[in-house]
């Protein structure tokens, strides 16, 4: 009884597992992984494009702040030569 259910599972096992290398390898799921590769892809691009302009944005930020601290550095040697 006990052989019979363990090689009524595998049997069961192997029905499954071509059924699914067949559906796996079919045209539909073929397409299925190109489409969402595509989206993946363009994923990317849009993630990179906002990561690009992120980080333009904080070098603008960066070279605006060593600005400010420049012109108060100049503007406290200025009241410093006064004195």
């Amino acid at each position: 009884m006990k052989d019979w259910k363990q090689c009524a599972l595998f049997l069961g096992g192997v029905l499954f597992g071509t059924a699914g290398i067949k559906i796996l390898s079919s045209k539909d799921a073929k397409k299925c992984y190109t489409h969402t590769t595509a989206a993946v892809l363009r994923a990317k691009e849009c993630v990179m494009d906002t990561a690009n302009k992120i980080q333009e944005n904080c070098d603008d930020v960066l070279a605006e702040a060593k600005q400010i601290n420049e012109d108060r550095k100049a503007a406290a040697n200025e009241e410093v030569g006064e004195e």
